[in-house]
């Protein structure tokens, strides 16, 4: 009996023993990851060199055969939450109205992705979207669902936003009207400062 208590014990031990190894191995892996995911790192950084003041040319068209508007303003970027997500404030105006936008940018570490949110004062919504990086055109393709007014129904939206250089940066955007994808506004941004 005694024999049975003693072995009983000792593999009661060895189950413990491993146990905790695993779950210090197991917070080790997560803090790791954890370290990994909220990190910024070379992407953050390339996000940084947009920090400051830039003054924008905007062309909009309501629809593909319609004439363009034109409108001029400023944008003010900055990083923020220790470098982790990049904050924009546009202003200008539209059709004679003055015109304010948000917009917040993120590059997920975990999930390798670039995602975007904006609102603005010509709307009550937000517009989400998520994009990837293409090296050899320096440019984000984002892609998501904005409302359309007149039908109160999402709409699929994309926007390719290239840096030309640390000076100059367009973004185009593109909506579908009656199954035809259409470019509906063209800004090119240049550093004030």
């Amino acid at each position: 009996m005694r024999r049975l208590l003693l072995f009983s014990a000792s593999v009661l031990i060895s189950f413990l023993s491993l146990s905790t190894t695993s779950r210090a191995q197991t917070q080790s892996d997560e803090e790791k990851a954890w370290m990994a995911y909220m990190t910024p790192g070379d992407i953050h950084q390339m996000l940084a060199k947009a920090e400051g003041e830039w003054s924008f040319d905007m062309t909009m068209w309501m629809k593909p055969d319609a004439p363009p508007t034109t409108s001029t303003g400023t944008t003010v970027n900055r990083m923020i939450l220790g470098g982790r997500y990049q904050e924009s404030i546009h202003k200008s105006t539209f059709m004679g109205m003055p015109f304010e936008g948000h917009g917040l940018l993120a590059y997920d570490n975990a999930k390798k992705i670039f995602q975007s949110s904006w609102v603005d004062n010509m709307g009550t919504g937000i517009m989400n979207t998520e994009g990837t990086w293409d090296e050899g055109t320096k440019s984000i393709t984002f892609k998501g669902k904005s409302v359309d007014p007149m039908t109160g129904k999402d709409m699929d939206i994309k926007e390719i936003f290239r840096m030309v250089d640390d000076n100059h940066h367009v973004m185009e955007m593109y909506m579908v009207n009656d199954g035809k994808e259409f470019k509906t506004m063209e800004i090119k941004f240049t550093r004030k400062n």
